[in-house]
């Protein structure tokens, strides 16, 4: 049985090794969207075995609508403790403080509610529309300035779909597109121009995600301001990128009214 301080010491030691190149990764990236990526990040022994432990779609959150369809799982104690152990081993102090100096960034805090954080699973069809992350945390008191996405299905071929895009030249571009590769950490910056997607899933395969938000008092870009998670849909699809640009707009609209919105998001995880 791993604990979650063991996987941060492996993770750890990971990083560290690859300290400088992952800071010029990620700042040569930072005038569109910072980001960088690290392979066998865990010994794969681990890693094969988070994979083996996720639940299926039958044991938690389905989520089909017009921006996305896809599974999420974030009340953690109904699910193999290891799982849990992975999530927050991203939350141990000495990893958050190594990420925040590969990006150059000050005070940045975990999340211990997996505000929009948790477990993902996708599934042949699955996708998620370019979007942007919501800008702040549940109590809209710290801003969200860091996604760190790790892959977990081993043997995930690029061809597979289910991959990471960035839209680091806007929606009229073409996207940079970062395989959902076992063993992966994707960690990517989040800000008012930082739209990502996953494209479709082409096969009958789960592909498996933990995730984590990190955030600060301060925004990564001067010129950000609040906004709700907001959706577009793909340059080919415009009928459907009219509807989403309506209903983001709604949805803003809410939470300029009410700080929290009209009920209170149920994606977190209440100990």
């Amino acid at each position: 049985m791993n604990t979650r301080e063991e996987i941060a010491d492996f993770m750890y030691n990971r990083l560290l090794k690859h300290k400088e190149e992952l800071s010029i990764q990620f700042h040569s990236s930072s005038e569109s969207i910072g980001y960088f990526i690290i392979d066998d990040l865990l010994p794969d022994n681990i890693a094969e075995r988070f994979y083996t432990l996720f639940p299926t779609e039958d044991e938690i959150v389905k989520r089909k609508n017009l921006r996305e369809y896809k599974y999420v799982a974030y009340e953690m104690n109904k699910y193999h403790t290891l799982l849990e152990e992975a999530i927050y081993a991203f939350q141990d102090e000495k990893i958050v403080h190594l990420v925040s100096e590969i990006c150059s960034l000050n005070a940045i805090y975990p999340d211990d509610f997996l505000y929009a954080g948790g477990l993902s699973l996708m599934k042949k069809d699955n996708y998620l529309n370019p979007h942007l992350d919501n800008s702040h945390d549940r109590d809209r008191n710290r801003w969200r300035v860091l996604n760190l996405l790790y892959y977990v299905t081993p043997n995930w071929a690029l061809e597979n779909g289910g991959n990471l895009e960035l839209w680091n030249k806007g929606l009229k571009n073409s996207p940079i597109t970062i395989q959902s590769k076992f063993n992966r950490l994707v960690v990517m910056a989040t800000h008012q121009k930082s739209w990502h997607s996953v494209s479709k899933v082409n096969i009958d395969k789960t592909r498996c995600c933990i995730s984590n938000y990190y955030f600060s008092d301060q925004p990564l870009s001067a010129n950000d301001t609040f906004h709700v998670t907001t959706f577009r849909g793909r340059p080919e699809k415009k009928l459907k990128n009219m509807v989403l640009t309506l209903d983001s707009g709604i949805r803003g609209w809410v939470r300029k009214l009410f700080k929290k919105g009209i009920r209170e998001n149920p994606h977190q995880y209440k100990k």
